[in-house]
């Protein structure tokens, strides 16, 4: 069994705003999105201090859209030792573009975040775990893009995403691009998520953490936790008019996160994803 305090986990946060959460998409247009009250700099600068705290380095998976307007928040999250990666310009689902629309997000976001901050960008996130089975031609297209890994396909069955037969850990995936899925945990022959998100905030704490002590200890491998800055923001506008299961999955123990977090900041060991999962990578690597 491995001991789990030597194994170092992937703290993830996904920088979005609470308006451009895909399951609100229909209810709130994207062209109205700059008349929204943006709340996403103050809640990532407060990620910051919890993680400036305790001396944890983390990787932000960030949105183009939001650092195009808030490009200090961008050189603050550099400067403070963690990894710049990319989710992409603007919040769409892969699964609603066309590969040629895909690599236009996917570039414009990687060339505006290395721009801004100074680093290289080797990561990126789908919006929505959005990369499955129908279209694999995006890992292509992210190898095209020159991205090093991507965190996109979720090897779990839900509504909305997932490819549960996919391998649930790092692996090679095209020539030169490694996925590093979110974490689940095996049991019953099903692959249960573990790795942050909603059901985080809708599990008890308990077993969140026997979840993920489980992932290190028996598969003796490195845990991928995500999260949302949105998600510790009590005071977010409420958006009116969703349907139950969506208002639910979205505000569901949003009060009890930020606690919820800092047990799990003290109770395990974390870093970037490219410290964890590409070693070769240097902090700050110059742009070439």
């Amino acid at each position: 069994m491995t001991n789990t305090s030597v194994i170092r986990n992937a703290l993830t946060i996904d920088v979005e705003d609470y308006f451009q959460v895909s399951a609100f998409a229909p209810y709130i247009e994207r062209e109205k999105w700059d008349a929204r009250e943006c709340r996403v700099e103050r809640n990532v600068d407060r990620i910051l201090g919890l993680l400036a705290e305790r001396d944890i380095q983390a990787t932000f998976f960030t949105l183009g859209w939001v650092a195009q307007r808030y490009p200090g928040l961008v050189r603050r999250i550099v400067d403070a030792g963690h990894e710049l990666a990319s989710h992409g310009y603007g919040h769409e689902r892969v699964s609603d573009l066309s590969e040629s629309d895909f690599f236009q997000d996917i570039h414009r976001a990687k060339a505006l975040l290395e721009d801004i901050g100074g680093v290289k960008v080797q990561g990126y996130r789908a919006p929505s775990f959005s990369i499955g089975a129908t279209n694999l031609w995006a890992l292509d297209t992210l190898q095209r893009a020159g991205y090093r890994y991507s965190s996109s396909i979720y090897p779990v069955r839900h509504d909305h995403y997932g490819m549960p037969d996919a391998p649930r850990f790092a692996h090679q995936i095209r020539d030169g691009l490694l996925e590093v899925p979110p974490t689940t945990m095996r049991l019953f022959d099903r692959n249960l998520p573990s790795s942050g998100g909603g059901y985080f905030r809708l599990l008890p704490y308990a077993l969140s953490r026997w979840m993920l002590r489980r992932v290190n200890e028996q598969d003796a491998s490195p845990a991928v936790f995500y999260f949302h800055p949105w998600e510790i923001d009590v005071d977010q506008p409420r958006v009116h008019g969703v349907g139950f299961k969506t208002r639910f999955r979205h505000y569901v123990n949003i009060g009890r996160m930020e606690r919820r977090l800092g047990c799990l900041l003290q109770d395990f060991r974390w870093g970037r994803m490219d410290h964890i999962f590409l070693p070769q990578s240097v902090q700050k690597a110059p742009l070439v």
